[in-house]
């Protein structure tokens, strides 16, 4: 089964796109932070300004056109500015996620060879100083606090010192006259994926893959021209990556969230009208709802229950392509005025759409945002590919898929289930890797992604990932991801991680959500010191089990899981259950909690095994 998404988008790169936008739009907040208190903005002009500092100032630290320079950082304008100023010097940015512990850095800073290191605080410098022997080939660090943090080589106020002291007319004009030379076959980045299945390798991505992603996305997903977005995930991430060139692009004002803890807050003061987001922040939005409405009075519950029918019934029709009855639509508002307008104003008040990918979002939660008034953009996409390949957007969408192709990126289902894909943008190939490139995309140019996916009607389905597929002692192929999505739909689920490959039958590993366990254990006179006596503790096993599998519907016998098993901690990065985007690693959870599972596969099985 093949599909396209039309002709491609023009050739392009990231250095005009930036240029563009400058020259378009000229704004005084093209980017927003909050510092002091209070949200200050920063004008198209001064990204400029400094993005042409940071280049003549790596000019003047001798860091010359191909090198690659790597910036460790949370979210934040020098983010964006150091990124622009790399590549408006035709140099190469390495973007690392500043969650990851000190061993991990060498892998990434030794094979990309990163000439320069831009460093967000004192925590993350220290980072690298403790690894600092193992990197022979990094010569600057620059540090974005002032004074610079301890080990750094300089910060960044002294690097844009350096530029501006070689600012003159002459030069001015010869860095955007070489900037615009950069061309789109050069390499704009190196991005090291998460490595669910060993050692990270580094995407390389040009001007024009991801340039050529910006082109087809705006043409998908409407910009009002005086939207506010506010950007919170990684930026080492392509995802939030690639969103922020796209709202560069269409005058898009950027806020930088203060931290991933201050997101609701932040909302709340900026107003976003969009957002990206991964599925667990609209899955924490939705348990946040849910415990809000449950625990109040008992005419509270019958008011969110009636409400929560209506706008259901409402978004039903109007996904069937019918017009709702005059009923209906007064239902609707007034289920929006006692309920859900509380969401809207949480969100900040001014949300036009989400936009959610990396992960699949369970369509439960997206039809609740959709009766609701929230409509959410789901797409599709990897590193290796810009990362865009597909998206839902208002006029073409569908529930339960991540939507239709956009221009340029054609789609294969391969024999065995696996999407293949081919495309302005697919990368380049894996740097230093010509292996795992080889292994990765094929001679006709056909991009594995070691996804199982179908298409219906030109929108596609993602069934599951093909390294995760769990066949049973039976020979029966189970897809976890959709079940494992099912399972957290309950406000009691932080995590639920299927096992069984190989297996009699599957079971559920879960993190429960202790805010709300703890709560309904203290109403139920239960009593613990810590975690590990309170899922020990009698009947909570049987109130955990109830939530799971009243959560899990619709499922074959050999689908649904015989048992679960509870845990006392979420997965963690440092621990390597989670790469730093926060997908679950399932071998190492596998090997982590081998005596938890064991253990359960010991007790008596199921009656009806």
């Amino acid at each position: 089964m093949h599909a396209s998404g039309g002709p491609r988008p023009p050739v392009g790169t990231l250095t005009q796109i930036f240029f563009d936008a400058i020259d378009r739009y000229a704004k005084p907040n093209a980017l927003q932070y909050k510092s002091s208190a209070a949200w200050q903005p920063i004008s198209h002009k001064a990204v400029e300004q400094r993005a042409r500092r940071v280049s003549l100032g790596l000019a003047a630290l001798g860091v010359r056109r191909g090198d690659r320079v790597a910036i460790l950082s949370e979210n934040r304008p020098e983010w964006a500015m150091a990124d622009y100023g790399c590549l408006t010097a035709g140099l190469t940015s390495v973007p690392i996620y500043p969650t990851l512990p000190a061993e991990q850095l060498p892998h990434i800073l030794t094979d990309s060879g990163a000439a320069a290191l831009f460093v967000s605080t004192a925590a993350q410098t220290e980072k690298v100083v403790s690894v600092r022997e193992q990197l022979p080939a990094l010569r600057h660090i620059i540090s974005f606090t002032s004074p610079a943090a301890a080990g750094a080589t300089t910060t960044f106020e002294e690097l844009l010192a350096r530029g501006q002291a070689d600012e003159t007319p002459e030069t001015i004009a010869a860095w955007r006259r070489n900037a615009l030379t950069v061309a789109p076959d050069d390499l704009a980045t190196i991005i090291y994926t998460s490595g669910t299945t060993g050692a990270p390798k580094g995407v390389m991505l040009t001007h024009d893959n991801i340039a050529s992603n910006v082109f087809a996305s705006r043409t998908k997903i409407p910009f009002g021209g005086d939207d506010l977005e506010l950007s919170f995930l990684p930026l080492s991430h392509i995802f939030q990556r690639m969103f922020d060139y796209l709202a560069w692009a269409t005058g898009t004002t950027i806020a930088y969230a203060e931290s991933i803890d201050a997101v609701p807050a932040n909302m709340g003061e900026v107003r976003p009208t969009l957002m990206c987001a991964v599925p667990r922040f609209y899955e924490k939005v939705y348990a946040r709802v849910l415990e809000n409405a449950l625990r109040g009075s008992a005419l509270k519950k019958q008011i969110f229950h009636w409400a929560r029918g209506a706008a259901a019934r409402w978004s039903d029709t109007t996904l069937a392509g019918r017009t709702p009855s005059p009923w209906l639509a007064w239902q609707k508002r007034v289920a929006h005025k006692l309920v859900f307008s509380k969401l809207h104003q949480r969100v900040g008040g001014r949300v036009r759409f989400f936009v959610s990918g990396g992960a699949p979002l369970a369509p439960e939660i997206n039809k609740f945002f959709h009766a609701a008034g929230l409509m959410i953009l789901e797409g599709y996409g990897l590193t290796e590919t810009s990362p865009v390949m597909t998206v839902n957007t208002p006029d073409h969408f569908r529930i339960g898929t991540v939507g239709k192709l956009i221009e340029g990126v054609e789609i294969q289902i391969a024999a065995d289930g696996e999407i293949l894909t081919r495309g302005p943008n697919v990368m380049k190939g894996y740097y230093n890797n010509p292996a795992a490139t080889k292994e990765a995309v094929d001679a006709e140019g056909w991009f594995h992604t070691g996804d199982i996916g179908t298409l219906e009607d030109g929108y596609l389905r993602i069934t599951d990932r093909k390294k995760d597929l769990i066949v049973t002692a039976g020979g029966k192929n189970v897809a976890p991801q959709p079940i494992e999505n099912l399972a957290k739909t309950s406000k009691f689920v932080t995590e639920a991680v299927m096992i069984g490959d190989k297996r009699k039958y599957t079971i559920l590993l879960i993190v429960p959500a202790y805010v709300h366990l703890e709560a309904w254990a203290k109403l139920n006179g239960i009593t613990w010191s810590d975690r590990a006596q309170l899922i020990a503790a009698p009947g909570v096993h049987a109130k955990m089990e109830l939530e799971v599998m009243g959560s899990l519907k619709g499922l074959a016998s050999y689908e649904t899981p015989k048992k679960i098993a509870l845990l006392e901690h979420e997965f963690s990065i440092e621990r390597g259950e989670l790469t730093p985007s926060m997908k679950v690693k399932r071998r190492v959870i596998d090997r982590n909690y081998q005596a938890v599972i064991d253990a359960v596969y010991a007790e008596a099985p199921p009656a009806n095994d």
